[in-house]
């Protein structure tokens, strides 16, 4: 094991009910917060606690060593599930990210630590979002491809150059960068989102939208100028329009392109969230039509 480097109050510091809000989860916006719940009484726990202090004294500053007596604080540890002693959990961005219980090998703890550090990517990836927000897409694009020169293995990177791509209209392309992606990364929410927006910018390439809402206003609209429209209005940031085309695509064409409303109400409830008012009301519509 290296030998300790430097370590202050503000690196290694005992955490009650009362503190945790700022010295865990304020503080897990700066950095990586590695929270230990132990008892005095926990064989274990005496084990695992020297090795956390070193490790906090060897990082010097780069994430906070925040201790909990389970014993003293036994709410706070009933808040965060806690049920075998010792329980490590690191916090960041306000909220548990990782965690594992009993006692671990140091190279385990390093690796789980070194996740959720700050990277230089970090602030490249600010740069391409904010080139990004402010219509520089090709800056974004040249951005992150000059990133991913650098370091090909980065996820992240390729995310949100996928993001980018798919901004700038090449869906084929961004959907490329997303298959590039490990297995793993797959199942990321921000991946299926991402995939999702691609599905809709697909269906409407090379839409006429003026010519496909005269078709629509008509009262008899075709099939494929639902589809084209709906995916359009999602794009558009119009999603309850979105919602109402798919769900009438699904109502008066329930096979069209092997089941294209229904395809496109899942891809756009992946896109809003669960949390969206408009989810539940027209997840039960769907559901009523199926069922």
């Amino acid at each position: 094991m290296e030998e300790a480097a430097s370590v202050t109050g503000e690196d290694i510091l005992d955490v009650t009910q009362e503190s945790f809000q700022q010295a865990v989860l304020d503080e897990s916006h700066q950095r990586p917060v590695v929270v230990d719940f132990w008892a005095a009484w926990c064989g274990p726990c005496q084990q695992l606690m020297p090795l956390l202090q070193q490790l906090a004294a060897q990082y010097a500053g780069k994430f906070r060593l925040a201790k909990v007596n389970s014993d003293e604080q036994q709410a706070l540890a009933q808040q965060y599930g806690v049920r075998s002693l010792p329980t490590v959990m690191v916090f960041r961005h306000g909220k548990p990210v990782d965690q594992f219980m009993g006692v671990q090998p140091e190279p385990n703890i390093r690796a789980m630590i070194d996740r959720y550090l700050e990277k230089p990517s970090d602030k490249i990836l600010e740069q391409a979002r904010e080139q990004a927000r402010t219509g520089d897409v090709d800056g974004a694009l040249a951005t992150l491809k000059a990133a991913l020169e650098e370091d090909p293995d980065n996820g992240d990177l390729r995310i949100e150059l996928a993001r980018a791509l798919a901004q700038s209209g090449d869906a084929e392309a961004a959907e490329a960068e997303l298959n590039k992606l490990p297995m793993d990364q797959h199942e990321q929410d921000a991946v299926k989102e991402l995939r999702a927006r691609l599905v809709f910018a697909k269906t409407a390439a090379g839409i006429d939208p003026q010519a496909v809402a005269k078709e629509i206003q008509s009262g008899d609209p075709s099939p494929e100028a639902l589809e084209k429209m709906a995916a359009y209005a999602m794009l558009s940031g119009r999603a309850e329009e979105a919602l109402g085309l798919y769900l009438q695509l699904m109502k008066q064409h329930r096979a069209y392109n092997d089941g294209a409303g229904q395809k496109g109400l899942l891809a756009a409830f992946k896109v809003l969230g669960d949390d969206h008012p408009l989810v539940g009301q027209y997840r039960r519509q769907m559901a009523s039509l199926l069922y």
